[in-house]
């Protein structure tokens, strides 16, 4: 797996989308003295842009929120799976990484993580010998993971024994009736934290819940959900602290929040009471980049809160289009597909109009404009017949939900405020 500096020194060519074919060949380090800017069209589009400055506040603001919590942040690395924002966000003070498979604890342990959570259940034995082996090769590194059911840690455990691996932590995931995963309910996770605790070569290190996707930013209707769910998986952590089950560990692990209602599950979780010091552990990951679309909205309701203090963060992804055909008078057809951008949650959202030769800097997409479709390769763009839209603008986009965004470019690069290319990071998924 890539090493930070292995990353550095990999060369980027036309091979990558978004780099421009007519430029030779440099490296991940050499990128930022390229002297590229993407308003003086050195990019080809689409391109998939982070801007720094939105990146630098969302990071600052969610650590201050973690800091006056008292709760600590296991970013979820899946989002961008970019080893070096992995190892920006450790340098902040994450306290480890999430991640969802082998694949990705590879990448944060090689970015630096010292603590790997796999917020996800191994589903086969060969996984779980990968894990097991990870483990072996990384001593100093604790690894954790999650088991919601009998069958579930009886192929966790044969994997790891037939790797030989050393001890491995598991969190039991409690989850809500109609849920993704998850026990059921508590009396059953409590059985389950038993045979944890019972099983040679595992150590039950404590509680984990998943609230995002259950999150619909009604303020009363989440404040309830949420609040009875962190109250049940506490209960659930008191009976095994009563029982004995966390045996060896100096402190309890008691995880949930993803980048939806994270102000709900430090209320909840706050006040343990257990035998001995309880973490509660965030796994935000969309945070930093944040979006234009759903975590928008997801904020919002935070807000309403009164969790968030100062400015709001920024949506820092961005992927930017240009107008290729305007067919009819209330439309435009932009060069951006589903190949560019992901649209499980919202479609894309314009957010800048920019025309080359006139404009300086973009300006902000008029309120009325937007996506109503997508192909592979184009995208549909509501206008009013009256917009000067023409074709040859360039338009950049907004995201909802930018993980399935990420996963559409090996190579995003970092710009300024002006749209100079600051840096390349490459995503890995």
């Amino acid at each position: 797996m890539p090493t930070l500096d292995h990353i550095l020194a990999e060369r980027l060519d036309a091979s990558f989308k978004g780099f421009p074919s007519e430029r030779p060949a440099f490296t991940v380090a050499e990128a930022g003295a390229q002297g590229l800017q993407l308003l003086r069209g050195d990019l080809p589009m689409p391109v998939a842009v982070l801007r720094e400055s939105a990146l630098r506040h969302n990071a600052d603001w969610l650590m201050r929120f973690v800091a006056a919590s008292g709760a600590s942040l296991a970013p979820h690395g899946k989002t961008t799976n970019a080893p070096q924002l992995f190892a920006e966000q450790l340098r902040d003070g994450a306290w480890g990484l999430t991640v969802a498979n082998v694949h990705q604890a590879r990448l944060a342990v090689e970015a630096g993580a010292q603590r790997v959570l796999m917020a996800n259940q191994i589903a086969s034995v060969g996984d779980a010998a990968r894990w097991g082996a990870l483990a072996g090769a990384h001593p100093g590194v604790c690894f954790l993971t999650l088991t919601d059911s009998s069958a579930q840690l009886a192929l966790l455990a044969e994997g790891l024994a037939r790797a030989g691996a050393p001890r491995v932590d598991v969190l039991v995931e409690l989850g809500t009736p109609g849920g993704r995963t998850g026990c059921r309910d508590a009396a059953g996770a409590l059985v389950l934290a038993r045979a944890v605790a019972a099983t040679p070569g595992l150590r039950l290190a404590g509680v984990e819940a998943f609230e995002g996707l259950n999150v619909s930013n009604d303020a009363a209707r989440d404040t309830a959900f949420v609040g009875d769910w962190m109250r049940a998986l506490l209960g659930l952590a008191r009976d095994c602290d009563r029982e004995g089950l966390f045996v060896g560990l100096d402190e309890v692990l008691l995880s949930a929040g993803g980048s939806a209602a994270y102000d709900l599950v430090v209320g909840g979780l706050d006040g343990a009471a257990l035998s001995r010091p309880a973490r509660v552990v965030l796994r935000s990951g969309c945070y930093l980049s944040h979006d234009d679309g759903m975590y928008r909205r997801h904020v919002a309701a935070i807000a309403a809160r009164g969790a968030v203090h100062g400015e709001p963060p920024r949506g820092a992804l961005e992927v930017w289009a240009a107008v290729q055909s305007r067919p009819e008078p209330d439309r435009a057809i932009v060069t951006l597909g589903r190949r560019d951008v992901g649209t499980d949650a919202d479609l894309p959202l314009p957010k800048w109009w920019f025309r080359p030769g006139r404009d300086v800097q973009p300006v902000p997409a008029p309120a009325h404009w937007a996506v109503f479709g997508h192909n592979d390769q184009h995208g549909y763009l509501r206008v009013a017949p009256a917009d000067p839209i023409e074709v040859g603008d360039w338009i950049g986009f907004g995201v909802s939900h930018p993980c399935t965004t990420f996963d559409k470019w090996r190579l995003v690069w970092g710009i300024d405020d002006a749209g100079h290319v600051t840096r390349a990071i490459r995503t890995y998924f």
